[in-house]
């Protein structure tokens, strides 16, 4: 799970395993995979940030994350 802040300020936790896409738009837009959609305060690369600490003290680091930077590498 990772801590993310509604542009009203207030906080949530989301659990990082569910989100499909992240868009900048220019306000963040996370896009679950139930389709639900959440704008959030933290940019784009901050959200990407929180989800490899969260997958580094769970052990969950070996997952790949898809990024532009990796994106050519990309092997399906």
């Amino acid at each position: 799970m990772i801590l993310l802040t509604r542009l009203n300020g207030s906080t949530f936790m989301v659990n990082s395993d569910l989100i499909e896409t992240i868009e900048a738009t220019p306000d963040s837009v996370i896009t679950l995979v139930t389709g639900k959609k959440l704008v959030v305060r933290e940019s784009v690369t901050e959200i990407l940030e929180k989800i490899v600490a969260f997958r580094n003290r769970t052990g969950a680091s070996s997952i790949l994350i898809k990024t532009k930077e990796n994106i050519e590498n990309w092997e399906e």
